[in-house]
């Protein structure tokens, strides 16, 4: 996370519903032979303590699963480039404005038989952003193929114990200076989501 405390103006309320809401990310352990990254959707439970998932039954982190292992999912948003020609006054620096939640814990895994419960609720929640259109459904799946899909897969639980969070949209500028960038940022679309992020910065440090 950025070391700026000023970019962390974010209640884990906040932190936690951007998560929930993204519900993808890349979880992040330890393993004998360095980092083991892997991109997961995953459920995050109302209270914002559990964190469910699976993973492919060949995944390392799999294999590290003798016992709850500490990992981190690092969740992203919106990110763009900003210039610092764009701020309208002298000596400023290139930078990166982004969006972007760690969530702390343990991983654990769970019984096979909890895996169809967990795969019908991660696509109801997707299916739904998705109406009106027909939600799919697990039940559409030829049974033995259903099978067969979920022998590879495996179901997981991560209990959260931190979550923090970097909103990096310019709060350290000036309400002006920053609505100038906003406005660059909108026009030119230099990286991902650019209009996300220029909502977000003109929305940012309103207090000030």
């Amino acid at each position: 996370m950025h070391p700026n405390p000023v970019f962390h103006d974010a209640d884990s309320t906040k932190n936690l519903g951007f998560a929930r809401e993204r519900g993808f990310g890349v979880l992040a352990a330890n393993g004998p032979d360095g980092p083991m990254l892997s991109h997961v959707p995953f459920l995050l439970s109302e209270n914002g303590q559990l964190a469910e998932l699976h993973l492919l039954r060949s995944n390392p982190i799999v294999r590290a699963l003798k016992e709850p292992l500490p990992v981190k999912i690092a969740v992203s948003g919106a990110d763009s480039y900003v210039s610092p020609d764009w701020y309208g006054v002298v000596d400023q620096v290139p930078t990166w404005n982004y969006v972007a939640v760690h969530l702390t814990g343990m991983l654990e895994r769970r019984p096979q038989d909890e895996l169809h419960d967990l795969l019908d609720r991660q696509s109801a929640m997707y299916e739904d952003r998705l109406l009106p259109k027909t939600p799919w459904k697990t039940a559409k799946m030829t049974p033995d193929v259903m099978e067969k899909m979920m022998r590879m897969i495996v179901p997981c639980r991560m209990r959260v114990t931190g979550v923090d969070g970097t909103w990096k949209l310019g709060q350290n500028k000036p309400a002006e200076v920053r609505q100038a960038a906003a406005d660059h940022v909108a026009a030119y679309g230099f990286g991902s989501e650019t209009a996300i992020v220029a909502a977000l910065m003109m929305g940012a440090g309103k207090a000030d």
